[in-house]
């Protein structure tokens, strides 16, 4: 592996998008170099060292079973590319980390499932997106997370309708909202993270950085 490891991103595949921005520069901080992979853009696996599953569109309900409803967008091709590139990370052992969209997405590759819609569910908290970390998050006191953030609370951005229901094979919930709904996962054994909220929004905060810091470190360690 390079000096500087080279760290995987997906996303939307238009121009504009401000999230891929923001996450290279919270990887160029952290010591490594940005690898953006889109249905336009193109990488080798074997030239990535870790991985980055970003934000969008809500999943296709055929790969949880669910069933979606009302004004929502989809992008199939994306999710096809994008639980390619999951898999192959699993299989040869990369760090993951998965944002928003992200985190749903490894949760059902490893067999998960989804609230295809959370509005419903919301007592305590309100469903208005917002780039502002607003929304308390209650961390796990023995998880990865809270290790990573030296957080017991976190106050979180939050741009979602849908969430994790069912953790996948081998994950553990390690956050939650004030409605219970969850807001973070990791693998019990690989180097896998999930949030559900944006930290590459965050990045003027050190415990949402900790985790891009994290993701790099994981990917020296694999030299």
């Amino acid at each position: 592996m390079a000096a500087r490891p080279r760290i995987g991103v997906t996303g939307t595949a238009r121009r504009f998008a401000p999230a891929w921005w923001c996450t290279r520069l919270a990887v160029a901080l952290c010591g490594a170099r940005a690898a953006r992979i889109s249905l336009r853009h193109e990488q080798d696996p074997e030239d990535i060292d870790a991985l980055v599953i970003g934000g969008g569109n809500d999943i296709a309900p055929e790969h949880y079973g669910g069933v979606l409803e009302g004004p929502v967008r989809t992008d199939t091709a994306r999710d096809a590319l994008e639980i390619h590139w999951v898999r192959g990370a699993l299989e040869r052992g990369l760090p993951l980390l998965g944002i928003c969209r992200g985190a749903q997405l490894i949760n059902v590759v490893l067999g998960g499932n989804l609230h295809a819609d959370i509005r419903a569910l919301r007592r305590r908290t309100r469903n208005r997106p917002g780039l502002l970390p607003t929304k308390r998050v209650d961390l796990v006191g023995d998880s990865r997370l809270a290790e990573l953030t030296r957080r017991q609370r976190l106050r979180v951005n939050s741009l979602h309708h849908q969430a994790i229901d069912r953790p996948g094979e081998g994950l553990a919930i390690t956050g939650r909202d004030l409605d219970g709904l969850v807001q973070g996962v990791e693998h019990r054994e690989r180097p896998v993270l999930g949030v559900q909220w944006h930290p590459e929004y965050l990045l003027y905060l050190p415990a949402q950085l900790a985790l891009f810091r994290w993701l790099v470190r994981a990917a020296r360690r694999r030299d």
